[in-house]
């Protein structure tokens, strides 16, 4: 048997159960062709780089799978029938990882860092407010009576 991995996006407005569901669904059919699903890996919500069928975003997931071609075939027709998935794709692979994948990894190390995923934007910088404007001495901004204008 060969290994393959597939990955497959479910539409935006299905929930995370149906999508579990889903992946029960197409590991079962692999199984029962006589293959097996070694790995599950749901990556989230996530945004589509371009509009795919009116979603901006779509559910992504990963299986791991051991099967014959016809296995995979049948999967293929499959996903292309249900209506929830709106792109698949089943590369085969010389071995399958066991670890978790490149996507988990670096979910991962984005919510170990503080101020989320985006870093420390400023530092020590202080608040605009204490900041002395551009223009100003002491950082007081010259009031109107100071300069003799009317306002």
């Amino acid at each position: 048997m060969a290994l393959y991995e597939n990955v497959f996006i479910a539409r935006q407005d299905v929930a995370t159960t149906q999508v579990e569901a889903l992946t029960t669904q197409f590991s079962e059919l692999v199984t029962s062709m006589g293959g097996t699903v070694s790995k599950k890996e749901y990556w989230g919500l996530r945004s589509l780089t371009y509009r795919i069928k009116k979603n901006r975003k779509g559910h992504y997931t990963l299986l791991n799978i051991d099967a014959p071609a016809a296995a995979v075939k049948e999967l293929e027709r499959t996903m292309s029938i249900n209506e929830d998935i709106i792109r698949y794709m089943t590369v085969r692979v010389d071995e399958l990882e066991e670890a978790p994948s490149a996507i988990m990894v670096r979910s991962a190390e984005k919510s170990d860092r503080p101020g989320g995923d985006r870093g420390d934007r400023w530092g020590d910088r202080p608040p605009r407010r204490e900041r002395p404007r551009f223009g100003d001495e002491g950082g007081v901004a010259p009031s109107v009576a100071d300069t003799g204008e009317e306002a």
